[in-house]
């Protein structure tokens, strides 16, 4: 049957173009929540063509698999996916896109081990460098102050969550600066973007020759920074944010010729120091309904025959 291979190649072209639109697009910068939602939306279309596609394949391949996934449908429904009639290219394409669930279950599984080992490392670090007083009991959202030469700041997720900044941080951050610092820390952890960024590692380190994968996990990396900079500069100002930014990064040498990867740091700062232009309440709307039907599309598609057979 044609079904998956239509799905697969819908999501192949799901996979080529999303990014590319993006890419085009003027407002990702503008307004990185919703940037955020439209990427979501368009990986869960790609891997809900594949999950569709391997279980109509294993349906085709297989009539015990196929008497599952049609239990409770019409006769008339179950004979339009002519089941159990495929050949070899059908179990050959259910085992390979089952493997392939697999694998990236086992990345996301590595991904969440390996930033909870780091999370218990860090946490250790800082029970010997700022133990509880006698008495002190952990509380929700502890800031933590280190002594270091380094102006940092960081959240740390956990049970309890806590703030962290340095002496040197403190020094150089003025006025309402720490307080900007500390709510663009708070931001992450309110929209919890460190699970963002843990599906998209994951994926990109699963199947690094895939594109769309890699520009998801860049784009991740990218986009909630500048979402936690808004939620700051709504706060405090976009000018103490930006000054902000400055010192805290100053000595890392990104202002000046430096790696790609730092490069972000200098557009954050211009960014947050050109005056907001942001899209109006209705085209946010708009955007956030279209990338919502994204994913909508496959399910159509993988309906069709059956919505015939009933029809």
């Amino acid at each position: 049957m044609m079904l998956p291979a239509a799905l697969l190649l819908l999501g192949v072209l799901i996979a080529a173009a999303g990014p590319r639109l993006l890419a085009r697009a003027d407002w990702p910068d503008r307004e990185p929540v919703v940037a955020l939602w439209v990427w979501q939306c368009v990986i869960a279309a790609v891997l809900l063509c594949c999950a569709l596609s391997m279980t109509f394949s294993a349906a085709a391949a297989w009539q015990a698999v196929g008497g599952h996934v049609f239990a409770t449908a019409p006769r008339a429904v179950a004979e339009a996916y002519v089941l159990g009639t495929a050949g070899l290219w059908a179990a050959t394409t259910a085992v390979a896109l089952a493997c392939g669930g697999m694998w990236s279950a086992a990345m996301l599984v590595r991904e969440i081990a390996r930033a909870r080992a780091r999370r218990r490392a860090r946490r250790a670090e800082l029970r010997l460098r700022a133990p509880l007083l006698p008495g002190e009991e952990p509380r929700s959202e502890r800031l933590v102050v280190l002594e270091g030469e380094r102006p940092d700041a960081w959240w740390l997720p956990g049970t309890p969550p806590q703030l962290v900044v340095t002496t040197a941080a403190l020094r150089r951050l003025k006025g309402r600066q720490l307080d900007a610092v500390l709510a663009h820390e708070r931001g992450h952890a309110q929209a919890r973007h460190d699970w963002l960024l843990h599906c998209s590692s994951a994926l990109a380190d699963g199947f690094p020759q895939v594109p769309v994968f890699a520009a998801f996990r860049d784009e991740m990396h990218r986009l909630v920074e500048l979402a936690a900079d808004d939620t700051a500069s709504r706060r405090f100002g976009r000018l103490t944010t930006a000054l902000a930014l400055v010192e805290l990064n100053e000595h890392r040498g990104v202002f000046g010729p430096c790696p790609a990867s730092q490069a972000n740091v200098p557009a954050r700062v211009r960014r947050l120091l050109t005056p907001p232009d942001r899209l109006t309440a209705g085209r946010r709307l708009r955007l956030t309904a279209a990338a919502a039907l994204v994913p909508v599309i496959p399910v159509l598609v993988a309906f069709m025959p059956g919505l015939r057979a009933l029809g």
